[in-house]
């Protein structure tokens, strides 16, 4: 640099002047699905769209959830897990195509992949079977697992799990860690159990809930009494006291089961914020929905949602805030149908209130 006396000054380097890099903000996003729109894995995909368009330099680690329904089979791939593609036999006898999750000697399997209401053209409350799941379980067997997550929503059959014993065929489960992951914890009798309270849902009339009644009865004095009042023993029309009585498994609530096999305890140790949601945000999302399951294995990251609607008030749920679709699009039918786009929508404004700030 030259002075105004001729003289040379010394030479000034402006290398290394400009402030202190900041650091990318680290976002998981960590969804359930949107039933009868989206799946998990494509719910946080639309998200995290959103939020790249808003900060191009985002860093995202997606992680789609479950809570043991339908959707954990694509949670665990979405993890790193294998899909497993096998035909079995369907909630009505006809054969359907399923599929389970395997990384090592681990192996998920959801009843709603065999035994789910969304098989059914229609409603069959006293002639669906559980029989595919149990082909599911043996798939599972056959190749090596000594872990296997059964998934306990969705289920169209109320059969106490007699259809899967019977296609398990005396199988057997000595040294096989089965763990049945569910946010229910019905009995399997009585007022509170799996035909009185779930067998409306799967069209039973009043008549058919008693005779699924005698018939679960009846099954549980062939098989044992011991476990009839276990919580879950009337998960999935009485899986759970089948899996309970006969092969030796565990209960765990289902988020948290999918939460471990996905690792998100590891993602989120760093993360600026983490991003939830499922399709209804309600009074029912604190009973073991994998949202809230999110929000408790989080520690001091805040959390907020995107959800298809929200009835509560998100501090009741631990969220810092909870952006719902019907907010953008009033109406249902367009909200659902365009849900992609507006979850990209909401992902732009998250990206503005917590991440480019």
């Amino acid at each position: 640099m030259t002075l105004r006396d001729g003289t040379r000054g010394p030479r000034v380097s402006l290398q290394g002047t400009r402030g202190p890099r900041v650091p990318k903000k680290r976002v998981v996003i960590a969804p359930d699905k949107f039933k009868g729109s989206l799946t998990a894995p494509q719910v946080a995909a639309a998200v995290a769209r959103g939020l790249r368009e808003a900060v191009p330099d985002v860093d995202v680690r997606l992680l789609p959830v479950a809570d043991g329904g339908d959707g954990t089979v694509d949670a665990a791939v979405a993890a790193g897990f294998v899909k497993v593609g096998r035909w079995v036999t369907g909630p009505v006898g006809k054969p359907v195509a399923a599929s389970f999750a395997v990384r090592g000697t681990t192996a998920v399997v959801e009843v709603a992949a065999a035994a789910g209401l969304a098989l059914l053209e229609e409603p069959a409350p006293l002639d669906a079977t559980s029989h595919g799941v149990g082909e599911l379980l043996k798939a599972a067997l056959d190749v090596g697992c000594s872990t296997i997550v059964l998934g306990l929503g969705g289920s169209a059959c109320t059969d106490g799990g007699a259809g899967m014993l019977e296609a398990l065929g005396g199988a057997s489960f000595d040294g096989v860690d089965l763990v049945l992951a569910s946010d229910v914890d019905n009995p399997l009798l009585g007022p509170s159990g799996a035909a009185a309270v779930y067998g409306p849902q799967k069209g039973a009339s009043p008549a058919q809930v008693d005779v699924l009644e005698e018939r679960l009865a009846a099954f549980a004095r062939r098989i044992g009494l011991d476990h009839v009042d276990r919580p879950g023993a009337g998960a999935a029309g009485g899986i759970g006291f089948a899996a309970l009585a006969v092969l030796g498994a565990r209960f765990r609530p289902g988020a948290e089961v999918v939460l471990e096999l996905a690792g998100f305890a590891d993602a989120v140790a760093g993360a600026d914020l983490v991003i939830t949601g499922e399709g209804s945000l309600d009074a029912q999302t604190r009973h073991g929905k994998a949202p809230y399951g999110v929000v408790k294995a989080s520690g001091e990251v805040p959390v907020v949602a995107v959800a298809g609607q929200c009835s509560v008030e998100p501090g009741e749920l631990g969220l810092k805030a909870a952006y719902a679709l019907l907010d953008v699009e009033p109406d249902l039918t367009r909200c659902m149908a365009q849900a992609d786009a507006l979850l990209g929508v909401l992902g732009g404004r998250i990206a503005g209130e917590w991440v480019s700030q």
